[in-house]
């Protein structure tokens, strides 16, 4: 209990100053609808088309959103000093860290997950489609979260570190988006799409195991 109360502390903290800054809590969301709304504006609205390029379309405008508003994951609190208070505290770092990333997956990725089924609407997804794709946002998206996390505090003592973070990001990413657009490739054929969602849950596991002890190492060295 004396761990569980200063947790929930910082998850109601990061919460709060999330929904109280509401342009850039909707700036990621509205970047994602534009990018995959526009699409089929420049390439024509041809099903067959849409069908095929509609997966990789949403996972590249699901990174790049990720990407927008990364860069201020830890910027304001270590510029105000929280992350400082938090080292200082009697809260484990990796906890605090873990939390942190898991409230910016809940106000960044959550509402994509949410809108998936209008996109895909829009996209001409097929069922089986789109359930192949919603299980690799459900399984991808944290995973975005918890990578990009890393850059962030390696990168969140530097001034302008968001063309660094972004250099640092992209290539990780890479495997990811091919793994997702396979399964969603797999699934449009009637093939089967486990062993891509497979692995895609082996790469969160093991990024739920690694990542919260790596962010709070960075923390650490940018602090120094």
């Amino acid at each position: 209990m004396n761990t569980v109360s200063p947790i929930m502390s910082v998850m109601k903290r990061d919460l709060l100053l999330a929904f109280r800054q509401k342009a850039e809590l909707l700036q990621p969301l509205l970047f994602f609808v534009m990018v995959i709304t526009l699409f089929p504006l420049g390439i024509g609205p041809g099903p067959d088309t849409l069908q095929k390029i509609g997966p990789g379309v949403i996972w590249v405008a699901a990174i790049l959103s990720s990407l927008l508003g990364m860069d201020k994951l830890f910027r304001d609190d270590f510029n105000d000093g929280s992350l400082e208070q938090l080292q200082l505290s009697n809260i484990s770092l990796s906890w605090g860290m873990f939390v942190k990333v898991l409230v910016h997956w809940c106000v960044s990725f959550l509402p994509l997950l949410f809108i998936s089924p209008l996109l895909a609407l829009f996209l001409n997804l097929t069922t089986p489609m789109y359930w192949s794709l919603v299980f690799t946002l459900v399984l991808g998206t944290p995973l975005l979260s918890l990578v990009g996390a890393i850059a962030v505090a390696l990168t969140v003592g530097l001034q302008r570190g968001g063309v660094l973070l972004s250099l640092l990001l992209l290539p990780v990413f890479i495997p990811l988006l091919i793994f997702a657009t396979s399964a969603v490739e797999s699934a449009a054929l009637g093939l089967n799409y486990l062993p891509q969602i497979a692995i895609i849950g082996a790469m969160l596991c093991f990024a739920i195991a690694i990542t919260p002890f790596a962010i709070s190492y960075a923390i650490r060295v940018s602090h120094h």
